[in-house]
Formats: structure tokens, C-alpha cells, sequence
């Protein structure tokens, strides 16, 4: 049986013995936060239960190594939404340790591509299209720059409230473990930027 298939099995069960009412909530984060985080198998679960949270409590926002890599791509613009229609009034972007976005090596992947079927002159076209193809799959050397990377972009958007606390965090994935890198509410104290959270 394919996973889609077992996927779906599973689901009529689901649906039929009334397995979802645990989990029935609303649209918007009860704790009014959005997190960045990464895709990591490890996290599915350890993440939400390491910073108690529950279906409901926030929004969570996913991508390969926790980056946002370009201010206007998909990932921002998750983020300006959580913010602005979803009532979400911090932003955490949590790395974690051991993440495979630190060891990917670009050429290998591409390699990895056309021994998977794609064209090597489908490659090439996108090269001399003028995207950086390279650059664009590389991953990063050391995650606390990565985050902090992410945290700058988003707190300096153009687009971000100036008052929403934008905070850098790193995971052990086996331990679950966070250490701060980086205090939202200290930098808006230290930069005389005041607080303004939704009261709804």
C-alpha cells in the first residue's frame, strides 16, 4: 500500500470515529504568536511540546532551515499575514542544531537532480536565465548567524509593525533545549521602540 493510500485510510477512520473534536479550534493563535521554524522530521512534535503550546496557540511557519530568503518571497509574506489578519503580535524564529540546510552542498544537489530525470540543459537554462542557481540552494555554515539573519530581515522590513518583538532562538533536537539569541521585547526596550499588543 502507497503512503497516500494508508494516508487515506487512516483519515476515513479519523473522520468517522470523530478523532479531530480534540483539536477543533479557531483560526487565530490563542498565545498571538507566529514561529518560524524548520522543516525538521525532529520537530513535528518536540518543537510545540518543548514551548508548551497546543493546537491553537500559535501559528507556525515552516521552510528549510528556518530562513527567510528573500523579504518578498512566500515565507515573509506567511509572516505579515499571521500579523496583520491573524492577530499574531510576536514572531519567534527558532534554528535548531544538526539542521541538513548547513550541509548542503548546491552542486551536489544539482547533480542530484539530473541523476533524478532533470534535463542537464533545463539546468543550464536557468543559469544563463540569469538566476544563480548555486546561490539559490545553498544552504549555511553556522545556524546562529542564520537566525539572526532571519531575525534582521524581518524586523527591518519595510512592511513589519516596528513594535512587534521579533525574537532569535536555537533548538537542540534532541533535547528540545532552547537557548535566546536574540530578545525581541529587549531589542524594542533598548532601540526606545514601544510595544503595542492587540487587546482583542
Amino acid at each position: 500500500m502507497s503512503s497516500l493510500n494508508e494516508i487515506l485510510s487512516f483519515n476515513d477512520s479519523f473522520v468517522k470515529f470523530k478523532q479531530y473534536e480534540p483539536y477543533i479550534t479557531s483560526k487565530f493563535p490563542d498565545k498571538k504568536i507566529v514561529i518560524l521554524t524548520c522543516m525538521d522530521t525532529r520537530l513535528v512534535e518536540l518543537l510545540p511540546k518543548a514551548m508548551n503550546m497546543r493546537n491553537g496557540d500559535v501559528k507556525i511557519v515552516k521552510s528549510a532551515g528556518a530562513q527567510v530568503s528573500h523579504p518578498f518571497g512566500a515565507i515573509m509574506r506567511s509572516i505579515l499575514v499571521a500579523v496583520y489578519e491573524l492577530k499574531a503580535d510576536e514572531v519567534y524564529i527558532i534554528g535548531h542544531h544538526d539542521c541538513g540546510m548547513s550541509a548542503i552542498d548546491p552542486e551536489v544537489m544539482i547533480e542530484h537532480m539530473i541523476e533524478r530525470g532533470i534535463n542537464s540543459d533545463i539546468v543550464n537554462t536557468v543559469k544563463y536565465s540569469g538566476i544563480d542557481l548555486v546561490e539559490w540552494l545553498r544552504g549555511f555554515g553556522d545556524v546562529s548567524t542564520s537566525v539572526l539573519k532571519s531575525v534582521d530581515i524581518i524586523r527591518n522590513h519595510p512592511l513589519m509593525p516596528k513594535a512587534t518583538p521579533v525574537h532569535g532562538l536555537i533548538m537542540d533536537p534532541s533535547t528540545g533545549k532552547l537557548d535566546l539569541l536574540s530578545d525581541g521585547n529587549k531589542y524594542l526596550s533598548d532601540n526606545s521602540i514601544t510595544t503595542s499588543t492587540s487587546t482583542e
